[in-house]
């Protein structure tokens, strides 16, 4: 695949992060800075790091699986991995600016 159908792609799994929540708050995963790395290799193969808010999160799986399905669904993605990975720690610092607003941090 070229470079710019990477990005096409890319921009298309960052759309669909951005559906993705935690049933406890009302942002995505994406704009909450729980998106560490999003990895499109040429043949479609994606590897996504995330995190999540507290390394105990009752809905852990029900996230990251959340995200499994809605990459692996993006058109030009032939398989997608999903690694929960706890470091660096997340902080609300992490979140974009829009989240902070939404939530009451700024």
């Amino acid at each position: 695949m070229t470079q710019e159908e990477k990005l096409k792609i890319e921009e298309r799994i960052v759309e669909v992060l951005k559906t993705v929540y935690d049933p406890e708050i009302p942002v995505d995963v994406y704009n909450l800075g729980l998106i560490y790395r999003i990895e499109l290799q040429d043949d479609g193969q994606l590897d996504v790091d995330m995190t999540l808010t507290a390394p105990n999160c009752p809905a852990a799986d029900f996230i990251a699986e959340d995200v499994r399905q809605k990459v692996s669904a993006v058109e030009g993605v032939t398989a997608a991995r999903v690694n929960l990975v706890f470091e660096p720690e997340w902080d609300k610092d992490m979140m974009s600016e829009e989240a902070k607003l939404e939530l009451g941090y700024l």
